[in-house]
């Protein structure tokens, strides 16, 4: 009788391991799109710079980690603003992505600016809109 019980108490423990680990994985199968979906068929168009693009020379990588830190430095900004795409091409940097707000748009514009240089800087920035 006890191994009747154990075996029970297996089958239990395994059904409830399942689906615990398909709860915090989530299942593939619910169809929720990512939130930066439609952003990322903006990538498709080839004329616009990429991440991909970044610069390998040794200004460039520096610009746009010096512009990093300075954006990441300032945490009054959100997370949005923290992780926009930055490339820097020849002394020229383009700046891609959402962002919150208005005011955080023209706070990142200007420490690329203060950083690069003014003219140097191409603004792709969006606000995106507050979820509910």
């Amino acid at each position: 009788m006890a191994k009747r019980g154990s075996l029970r108490t297996a089958i239990l423990h395994g059904a409830l391991c399942g689906l615990l680990m398909s709860t915090i994985a989530g299942s593939p199968q619910q169809g929720t799109a990512p939130d930066n979906s439609k952003r990322n068929q903006q990538n498709q168009n080839t004329d616009r710079p990429t991440a991909d693009q970044q610069s390998e020379n040794s200004a460039d990588r520096q610009l746009s980690q010096q512009i990093r830190q300075a954006i990441v430095a300032d945490k009054s900004l959100s997370t949005y603003a923290h992780n926009v795409k930055i490339i820097s091409q020849d002394g020229q940097v383009t700046l891609r992505g959402p962002v919150r707000s208005k005011e955080e748009k023209r706070i990142v514009e200007s420490k690329a600016a203060e950083i690069a240089g003014a003219g140097k800087v191409t603004s792709e920035l969006q606000v995106a809109p507050q979820k509910d």
